[in-house]
């Protein structure tokens, strides 16, 4: 079992190989991909140093999977060139996530729709990974007819650059910027560009990423996704609809019972999801759970999820291992 790890320098990249150490992942061979001026340095991956090698390099070697996390641009030229080979790419840019033939999954939802033929693979956006994960079991007990959610995402989302704005102001340092403002005690409403239906990219990925997840257009979705000044994870306040009643205790013990979901609902004791929590983990934490009092049959929700983990390089690590035990690669 080849394994690429296209982009092994980056953010996500580097999570990606401390998430396929720590769970074990069962390669016979790792290849570090990364940018033409890293080629010929080193990683360490269980103890071992491995060479950097270029994208051709890595291409002509074969890898069963490639574990992409460096951009758009390098997914859609790159890709199709791995796939080629035989190679079974799983993606997580924004590159192939709306193409119609392309299947975007996060594997407590939807991995049951990915067979043999599917050599490119989708990771969704971190922010919707996290809230699917949660709207599943609930979509399939209550049907879920609408969803209202608000973001609160870590700056790791944006990237290095974001951390060291954020570090560089907090330590009163001038630096690159990475948003057009300062994010040290300040909140910014704006991820990604602005469209012409003045909802960001984002917010629109959210929408559209939950719909092809959940295979039902019909949950009709609104976002509103804003960036804050914390490390270790997104935090989500969501509101859903439901076309039947619920029952709170019920709905308690549904989310427990799901997969990749921990309840943290305890407010007499001040127990609840926070980002420092989710940090480093792998699952999603639910609480704050509660009747909407202002609508029938809807709920309030707060969940949280490390971005870097659950949200890009644990779910891509979950596909390949799914690929693996379906004997799908």
């Amino acid at each position: 079992m080849k394994v690429a790890v296209v982009g092994a320098t980056g953010l996500v990249g580097t999570v990606m190989l401390k998430v396929l150490e720590e769970r074990n992942f069962p390669l016979t061979e790792l290849i570090p991909v990364a940018s033409e001026k890293s080629v010929g340095k080193e990683i360490t991956f269980k103890g071992k140093k491995f060479p950097i090698v270029s994208m051709d390099t890595a291409i002509g070697m074969r890898p069963d999977i490639a574990l992409f996390s460096a951009g758009g641009n390098t997914s859609l030229e790159h890709a199709p060139r791995f796939k080629e080979a035989g190679t079974t790419v799983i993606d997580n840019s924004s590159a192939w996530r709306m193409d119609p033939a392309i299947k975007l999954i996060v594997p407590e939802v939807n991995a049951h729709e990915l067979s043999i033929d599917n050599k490119i693979i989708a990771n969704p956006n971190c922010s919707t990974i996290q809230m699917v994960v949660v709207l599943k079991p609930l979509h399939d007990k209550y049907k879920i007819k609408r969803v209202v959610v608000s973001t609160y995402q870590s700056v790791t989302g944006t990237g290095v650059k974001a951390v060291e704005q954020l570090m560089n102001e907090r330590s009163g340092v001038d630096g690159p910027k990475a948003y057009p403002y300062e994010i040290d005690l300040n909140v910014l409403p704006h991820i990604d560009v602005f469209m012409e239906n003045g909802y960001t990219k984002e917010e629109m990925k959210m929408v559209k990423e939950t719909n092809k997840i959940m295979s039902d257009d019909s949950i009709k979705v609104t976002a509103t996704t804003v960036r804050i000044p914390v490390m270790g994870g997104h935090s989500e306040s969501v509101n859903i609809e439901f076309e039947n009643e619920f029952d709170l205790a019920e709905v308690r013990s549904v989310l427990e019972k799901s997969p990749g979901v921990i309840v943290v609902d305890d407010v007499a004791n001040l127990k609840y999801p926070m980002p420092k929590d989710a940090h480093e983990k792998d699952e999603v934490f639910v609480g704050r759970i509660r009747r909407d009092e202002s609508a029938p049959k809807a709920l309030n929700l707060w969940i949280v999820a490390d971005n870097l983990r659950k949200g890009a390089a644990t779910n891509a690590v979950q596909i390949a291992e799914y690929l693996i035990q379906k004997e799908l690669v």
